[in-house]
């Protein structure tokens, strides 16, 4: 019987490297607001003092915030129906080897969480493909579906909530926004703290952010995976080259109605209502434009060339996730640098794409001599041995 193996560099498929280093970039600028700022606790719509910061901030919330980590789930969806598909063709069992990945995933998350950064969501992921893995069987039209209405319902009914506590007691949602007590602690401990009193405070962030986040997971990131795995069973990127007239429309919709709608918070009152709109409608929606502009691009031989590092950043993805955070927790925490609440917006957003263009370089380099990323290579060996 053949042997279940990792995907071989000749199985890959380009476009999807693409994709996932550009998703990479944008959860980073996004991700950047929680290295160096109280972010989870604050209101960020009177956080900031500055006129600088306050503009910096909107682009970041309008171009980044919840617009890409949608891709990287739907991506992650797409790669677990290759390997599922490759198991069947095969004639191998996918499960067991899907639940050793993930049980690993798990352990990553697990230490980066606790050790590294709180705003981990290589934990969810784990947890999201343990349930997931049982559901790649299941057609494109059926996940599709299953997708739509584990997403949509629950998203629906949160907004009208929200909307209805909104209009009763807005008063009430506006004072209880920013935590100031622990406010004053994440600066303490991130700031000047220890390592031990940095990691305590991790711990404390990590519960605040997952205690609902976790749970909320299997409505928000698990029917990402689904869309994700439809988007494979159609062969959706496989065949963008061939039909990338069709993505032209929505490309150009898709990015105009979710620009629209994540833009709302800045223009509309309701401001927590249109805060969820924002989040959980207008982030996926133009996700999905920002797929339809990248893959129009990619028909160019020239951008090809020139953002093939992006590719390369993208086929060791893990190994680039985990290292953001290496590096921007020691530019900010304590026991690094110390620059945390010491810099603006706008530098930490610069700073992101600075620390990713070095990133996607030495990605490049590395795969001149190697075929998979570090982590990846960890990853692949306790999964599949030798």
């Amino acid at each position: 019987m053949p042997t279940l193996k990792p995907t071989a560099s000749s199985e890959r498929i380009a476009a999807l490297d693409y994709l996932r280093g550009f998703a990479l970039l944008g959860i980073f600028v996004a991700n950047m607001l929680f290295f160096h700022t109280p972010y989870v606790y604050i209101d960020p719509f009177t956080w900031f003092r500055s006129l600088s910061d306050e503009v910096s901030h909107m682009w970041v919330d309008i171009l980044f915030q919840s617009s890409f980590y949608p891709l990287f789930a739907m991506l992650f969806g797409y790669g677990m129906n290759m390997q599922y598909e490759k198991a069947v063709r095969l004639g191998r069992p996918f499960v067991p080897t899907a639940a050793r990945r993930m049980g690993i995933l798990l352990l990553f998350g697990i230490i980066h969480a606790f050790l590294i950064w709180p705003g981990d969501i290589l934990i969810t992921y784990a947890l999201m493909g343990l349930i997931f893995m049982w559901m790649l069987r299941l057609p494109a039209a059926a996940l599709t579906a299953i997708g739509a209405v584990v997403y949509i319902v629950p998203m629906g009914l949160l907004t009208l909530l929200t909307f209805l506590a909104e209009k009763l007691d807005p008063g009430g949602m506006m004072g209880a926004y920013a935590d100031i007590t622990n406010i004053n602690r994440s600066i303490e401990a991130y700031a000047g703290g220890s390592f031990g009193e940095v990691t305590a405070q991790r711990t404390a962030d990590w519960l605040f952010m997952n205690s609902v986040s976790i749970p909320m997971g299997i409505f928000m990131i698990l029917p990402l995976f689904m869309f994700g795995a439809a988007a494979g069973k159609a062969r959706l990127i496989e065949k963008a080259s061939a039909n990338w007239k069709k993505w032209i429309i929505p490309a150009i919709l898709f990015t105009a109605v979710g620009l629209s709608l994540k833009s709302l918070p800045y223009f509309a009152e309701l401001r927590y209502t249109t805060q969820m709109l924002q989040d959980s409608i207008g982030g996926p929606i133009l996700t999905v434009g920002y797929v339809g502009i990248v893959l129009l691009l990619l028909q160019s031989g020239l951008v090809r060339k020139v953002f093939h590092p992006v590719a390369s950043a993208g086929r060791m993805s893990l190994t680039v996730y985990l290292t953001q955070s290496i590096i921007a927790t020691l530019i900010f925490y304590s026991y690094g640098l110390g620059y945390y609440g010491k810099v603006s917006v706008s530098l930490g957003t610069w700073l992101a794409v600075a620390i990713f263009a070095i990133q996607c370089i030495l990605a490049d380099l590395y795969f001149q001599k190697f075929r998979q990323g570090p982590f990846e290579h960890i990853w692949r060996r306790l999964t599949y041995g030798k």
